[in-house]
């Protein structure tokens, strides 16, 4: 990072004040706890210290006194941390004549940091011991032999369906092959005791039931018919096989997606509310990379009138960050992504979230927002709007889940069957209603794009936008 480069991120932290990823330190600061938050900041997704800043909503530039002597606390500090923590130099500032070192904890260290019995991780509000389950997952995060490789208690082979397993064999292998002896090779078997028994992606890929096991491992889909969870949405919930979910959870987006034309050159395509490989990849994404050792939360999909939401339980793994998902590749569930990828449902490994962003932007949609939250990461995936662009009816049912009511879904349907609606052949279909009603009806329509009105008085009738 060059000198300049360096100097214009140190007054954008100034800015910013104290966070997950930025911690401040006075001048003398005491090597103790500056190792408690170098352990925090390792437990984590690294960050920055700078040593001779005071202050926490805003930093306040206040010298180190003796640049040496900071960097010879700086060393001691790292010493303190077990395993030692080996550091990139630190950048000295100066500010008017005012020095300051900036610290660089890096991303992606391999491993789960303490001191003298201490282990922290860092949040906004600053060090807070790892309780005991997230000690146990970080340790399992940052082995070699991660959750997904350890064996299911209880399971047998018994648990396993050995039709898929065998599908998977003869798909990967055209020559006859033991698929047991594929599975062990990939991780999905493990011997214990001299038997063989299914690993927790064993279970998930080729169980019988693998919710037996991992009641966590579901997905959760709803369609709320507004902007904000409010109302009752409709619901499903996606269990089985990971390869059952990602199909089941498709095949629901799918019948509630909304559709609209588009020309091109001399044809109208139907185009959907979002990519649909874009969606594709959401879906692997989450199944592929969530932490599965969290109980008590499931893959949570919630599609409103106007984004679609996929939560993922467990944060950003191993080196990736928000600032470079979408450059760096590393996975949480190696061989998950991988006997997925080789199913033909993950298409590039370790591309998922940049080919997202790209088909956004191929389909002229919003930037989707990645968000990590206290135990999860969320991606947002933004549609059109309120209404699709030419929305096309499907049925009445997927009408009224756009808030129309029984009077508006039937303008809607007739004007798509007929070409057009007036006034007196929506009274003729609502006998029962003053004309009032229906006018204030078709306005609704007007102002929510799904009609247009055209001619004017007795000539007035109204077309699909």
């Amino acid at each position: 990072m060059g000198e300049d480069s360096l100097e214009s991120k140190f007054l954008a932290w100034l800015e910013r004040g104290e966070s997950a990823n930025l911690a401040f330190f006075p001048a003398r600061f005491r090597p103790q706890t500056l190792a408690e938050t170098l352990v925090a900041m390792a437990n984590g997704h690294g960050g920055h210290i700078l040593l001779g800043v005071r202050g926490q909503r805003r930093g306040l530039p206040e010298g180190l006194g003796s640049a040496e002597e900071a960097l010879a606390r700086l060393e001691e500090a790292a010493r303190r941390c077990t395993p030692p923590l080996e550091l990139p130099p630190p950048g000295l500032i100066s500010l008017g004549g005012t020095e300051v070192l900036v610290v660089e904890v890096p991303a992606g260290l391999p491993h789960v940091y303490h001191c003298h019995g201490l282990y922290l991780r860092r949040s906004d509000q600053g060090n807070i011991p790892l309780s005991p389950p997230e000690l146990r997952r970080l340790l399992l995060e940052r082995s070699e032999e991660g959750f997904e490789r350890l064996p299911a208690a209880g399971a047998s082979l018994d648990d396993l369906d050995m039709q898929e397993v065998n599908a998977y064999a003869a798909r990967l292998r055209p020559l006859p092959v033991d698929g047991l002896q594929l599975l062990r090779e990939r991780g999905c078997l493990v011997e214990v005791d001299g038997e063989l028994r299914p690993t927790h992606a064993g279970l998930l890929l080729f169980g019988r039931n693998p919710q037996a096991f991992l009641p966590q491992a579901r997905i959760l889909l709803a369609h709320y018919p507004g902007t904000s969870p409010a109302g009752e949405p409709l619901r499903e919930e996606a269990g089985g096989t990971l390869p059952a979910q990602i199909r089941q959870a498709e095949a629901f987006l799918q019948a509630h997606m909304r559709r609209g034309r588009l020309r091109v050159e001399a044809e109208r395509v139907e185009v959907t509310e979002y990519p649909l490989e874009a969606v594709h990849e959401a879906l692997v994404n989450a199944v592929a990379h969530r932490d599965y050792s969290l109980g008590g939360d499931v893959i949570r999909v919630c599609m409103f009138q106007d984004r679609l939401e996929v939560y993922s339980p467990g944060g950003l793994p191993g080196p990736v960050t928000l600032e470079n998902i979408r450059q760096e590749r590393f996975s949480r569930n190696p061989v998950i992504a991988r006997v997925l990828a080789e199913l033909g449902l993950l298409r590039q490994l370790g591309y998922g979230v940049p080919r997202i962003f790209a088909l956004m932007e191929e389909a002229h949609l919003p930037a989707p927002a990645v968000q990590e939250t206290q135990a999860g990461f969320l991606l947002t995936l933004y549609g059109p709007g309120s209404v699709a662009s030419e929305e096309i009816p499907s049925d009445p049912q997927a009408l009224a889940r756009l808030g129309l009511n029984e009077r508006q879904v039937q303008a809607v349907l007739y004007a798509a069957e007929k070409g057009r609606i007036t006034s007196r052949e929506l009274q003729d279909l609502c006998p029962e209603v003053s004309g009032e009603t229906l006018r204030r009806d078709l306005a609704d329509l007007i102002s929510r794009g799904l009609l247009l009105k055209v001619g004017e008085r007795r000539a007035t009738y109204y077309i699909l936008k």
